[in-house]
């Protein structure tokens, strides 16, 4: 299963060799933390794929690894299993990004939403709280 890193500017997946070959990646996902819009908990992830399969593995309600194709974008799925809860990670797109703050999606990922089964999914929401700048402290932590 995949290791989630949360620092201050990214979150880092770092996908098993196993995962790498099935979803047809040579790195980990790199997300900045800048690019996240919204995050949520879904007990049933299958429901949230959207798209063709291009590239990737499918085992129906058993495992889908790698990208999904849609007419809006793509999206980056690691969901394993039916019991499993799964975090949805919205990110904001290229061109919302440069209608809106000029600054582009992050080049190492470029999808529109990450899709991740875990253990883990409350502790994952709660460290990557989205904390309101005016929350912040001198050096950058949460009052």
């Amino acid at each position: 299963m995949a290791d989630l890193h949360v620092y201050p500017d990214r979150l880092e997946i770092r996908l098993t060799r196993a995962e790498k070959v099935l979803s047809l990646r040579r790195d980990d996902l790199v997300i900045a933390r800048d690019d996240i819009k919204s995050v949520a908990i879904t007990a049933d992830p299958w429901i949230w794929i959207r798209g063709i399969r291009a590239p990737g593995a499918m085992v129906p309600l058993t495992l889908a690894v790698g990208t999904w194709k849609f007419h809006g974008g793509k999206d980056f799925l690691l969901i394993k299993g039916k019991q499993r809860s799964a975090v949805v990670i919205d990110l904001e797109t290229a061109d919302e990004a440069a209608a809106g703050s000029g600054a582009g999606a992050d080049a190492t990922t470029g999808f529109a939403r990450v899709i991740v089964s875990t253990l883990h999914a409350s502790k994952l929401i709660e460290v990557l709280r989205l904390v309101a700048p005016d929350e912040l402290t001198a050096d950058g932590e949460a009052i």
